[in-house]
């Protein structure tokens, strides 16, 4: 079954760095789009990053230009990178892949930017 597991949350400070991790198992990776949403308390999910079977990306003018998603066929893994970090950026980060007209979902990885 697909299997979608996040790491590398925690606490930065504004300004910092973080990277986010995604192992994904239970379906043939390299030959699906993988997608970074968060969610902050009382709001809505959000679409953060996108890349596609051939590595084209896309992201939403909040995170444009400060994140970059990337992906290792080889290990089954996507990654996000998170520069110049804001406390808006605070967030539970799910990485999703939509399989078979299925959204599926990792547990989450709580993001938080704070001095």
């Amino acid at each position: 079954q697909v299997q979608l597991v996040e790491s590398g949350g925690g606490l930065v400070q504004p300004g910092g760095s973080l990277r986010l991790s995604c192992a994904a198992s239970g379906f043939t990776f390299s030959t699906y789009a993988m997608n970074w949403f968060r969610q902050a308390p009382g709001k809505e999910r959000e679409l953060v990053a996108t890349i596609n079977m051939i590595s084209s990306t896309n992201y939403p003018d909040s995170v444009k230009g400060r994140f970059t998603i990337s992906r290792d066929n080889a290990k089954n893994t996507v990654y996000l990178q998170m520069n110049s970090l804001k406390p808006e950026d605070t967030a539970v980060y799910y990485c999703n892949v939509r399989y078979r007209r299925y959204d599926y979902w990792g547990q989450g990885t709580q993001v938080t930017v704070s001095s």
